[in-house]
């Protein structure tokens, strides 16, 4: 009965997180929600902007201290490991909740294409990413990352195989394309907004914390082999593949002879 109770805590937040992603790709594009990030009442422009900037602060707090590891071995003590991925993922679905409930429009337009093509073109990118970013969790392991592996696993009385170092397909071009996926839908909008600038930037900003702190729990983890990675697959740009191949080359000799 115990772990059926876990199954059905980590579909529910399952679920809720698949809700909430959804509604943030209506959020950030202005379509399809009844709430989007420039639309609802208009408050005077200090206010709207401490009250975003204590909404992403939230969200950064809750999505990078409840990712740590330290905090990981407190908090087990007192939630199960089964359903302790299902608990991260159901707290940052609520934070996102509350995101998108309490977030107050700037109004003011920064740019604006009025080209109905190009529009679209743009509109297009930004969908483009939301794919990235879903095609990056399915190629390395979507269910386990959402929690519902684990409690599956526990249900038939399964231990949680180990974590494994794969680079698959966008993870041979960047090291993050899930991170660059959401760069590229938070940025491609063919009106921007101040008050879509200010949650693109400050959500850009904590993209680029959270991959410092996450690449040193993965070197910490995998070791060698995520230094080697890390030296030869850039970080979001794949500007390495530009490089000509002879430069290519005398760099992976550099880490070879480095890791020898």
């Amino acid at each position: 009965m115990t772990r059926f109770i876990a199954l059905t805590y980590g579909l529910l937040s399952y679920a809720l997180f698949l809700a909430t992603i959804l509604y943030a790709i209506g959020f950030v594009g202005g379509f399809a929600v009844p709430k989007a990030i420039d639309t609802g009442a208009v408050a005077p422009l200090s206010r709207a902007v401490l009250n975003n900037l204590h909404l992403l602060a939230l969200f950064a707090i809750q999505h990078s201290v409840m990712a740590r590891k330290s905090f990981k071995q407190w908090w087990t003590r007192y939630v199960p490991d089964s359903v302790e991925r299902s608990t991260y993922v159901l707290f940052t679905s609520l934070t996102l909740c509350l995101l998108f409930w309490q977030w107050q429009p700037i109004p003011t337009v920064i740019w604006q294409i009025d080209h109905p093509h190009i529009a679209m073109v743009i509109t297009a990118l930004s969908l483009g990413g939301w794919l990235m970013v879903f095609t990056s969790t399915f190629l390395i392991s979507h269910f386990e990352l959402f929690g519902v592996r684990q409690v599956v696993d526990n249900l038939a009385g399964r231990v949680s195989p180990a974590p494994r170092f794969r680079t698959p397909f966008l993870y041979n071009l960047v090291r993050h394309p899930i991170y660059l996926g959401f760069i590229i839908a938070f940025w491609a909008t063919p009106t921007m907004t101040a008050g879509h600038l200010l949650f693109a930037g400050v959500s850009t900003l904590y993209i680029l914390i959270g991959i410092a702190l996450e690449e040193r729990d993965l070197t910490a983890m995998f070791g060698d082999d995520y230094r080697r990675y890390r030296d030869r697959v850039s970080m979001l740009l794949p500007w390495r593949l530009l490089q000509p191949r002879a430069l290519q080359a005398g760099s992976q000799q550099r880490t070879e002879a480095g890791a020898e």
